[in-house]
């Protein structure tokens, strides 16, 4: 296990505290979001999975009771490695303070769209798909937001 550690080591971001590390690794695990929404509706359907006005012909055969298309999971995923990217860039410069504000803006986007997916346009419904990025961004967001003094000088 330490032999693992110390050869991962060398790639990680070279900044104290857990919080670039925590960026790093939200960041790795949404490039893979970002593949899974290209290649399948399973997941992104999830989230988006109320509509009260979906009539049965809306629905697609690869998501039966969502209102998810193939082109919004494309375009889903795309915005999700936008964000990836700016968030790593984030890990790795975390002490300058314009990349700290884009990875903090990132994560206030993300807040904002799946807050108003939920209660504002009613397409997603709350449980499992949707607590997990919501409960990563609104605890990132305190995090950094609790952590800026540490982090930028």
């Amino acid at each position: 296990m330490s032999s693992f550690l110390s050869t991962l080591s060398p790639y990680l971001p070279p900044h104290e505290g857990l919080l670039p590390k925590w960026l790093l690794f939200i960041s790795i695990i949404s490039i893979g979001n970002s593949i899974q929404a290209y290649s399948t509706l399973q997941y992104t359907s999830r989230v988006y999975s109320e509509n009260p006005s979906l009539t049965p012909h809306q629905s697609t055969p690869l998501a039966p009771h969502s209102t998810a298309t193939p082109l919004q999971g494309r375009t889903f995923g795309t915005w999700t490695l936008i964000q990836s990217l700016v968030r790593l860039y984030a890990a790795y410069n975390i002490s300058n303070e314009r990349f700290f504000e884009l990875g903090f803006l990132t994560y206030a986007v993300a807040f904002c769209h799946f807050m108003a997916e939920w209660m504002v346009f009613r397409t997603a419904k709350w449980g499992g798909p949707m607590a997990v990025p919501v409960f990563v961004s609104t605890g990132t967001l305190v995090w950094m937001w609790l952590q800026w003094g540490f982090y930028v000088q």
